[in-house]
């Protein structure tokens, strides 16, 4: 019994142990940071999802090195990435980005991209085609 207790000890530590790094990007590739940012941007609720994209790119764009990036983006919470995309616009707007001049502050873009993606989202107008006869497939068929 108390062999049994003292190894669901070790596999429940081991087990939180694995799980704790759920939430923060693994940079050990940039196969694992894209694995892990999809992963992370799921969880995410959508005004803040699209900020972290936001961030995420703008970091992209910013460190072009590979190694670089991924070091700078190892370990990081969606909250810290937030943090730097918003000192990254900061300084663009401030180096007088024509991007970022149309912007006021970080919100106005981010509810900018926020509404850009809710059109995209939207139907369209379906297509007159596909109205007049929906539900019929011919094809002529040819003999052999």
């Amino acid at each position: 019994m108390k062999k049994a207790t003292t190894v669901l000890v070790f596999l429940a530590c081991a087990v939180l142990v694995g799980c704790n790094k759920s939430h923060q990007i693994n940079g050990s590739s940039l196969k694992t940071v894209n694995r892990s940012v999809n992963a992370i941007k799921e969880k995410l609720p959508l005004d803040q999802r699209i900020e972290f994209e936001v961030s995420f790119w703008t970091l992209r764009d910013e460190i072009r090195n590979n190694n670089d990036f991924l070091d700078a983006i190892d370990g990081k919470t969606p909250e810290q990435l937030i943090e730097r995309g918003k000192e990254l616009f900061l300084k663009r707007k401030a180096s007088g980005n024509k991007e970022y001049e149309q912007y006021s502050n970080w919100e106005q873009m981010i509810a900018q991209y926020t509404q850009e993606r809710i059109d995209q989202n939207r139907k369209k107008n379906p297509d007159a085609r596909d109205k007049s006869n929906p539900h019929r497939v011919d094809y002529k068929m040819q003999s052999m």
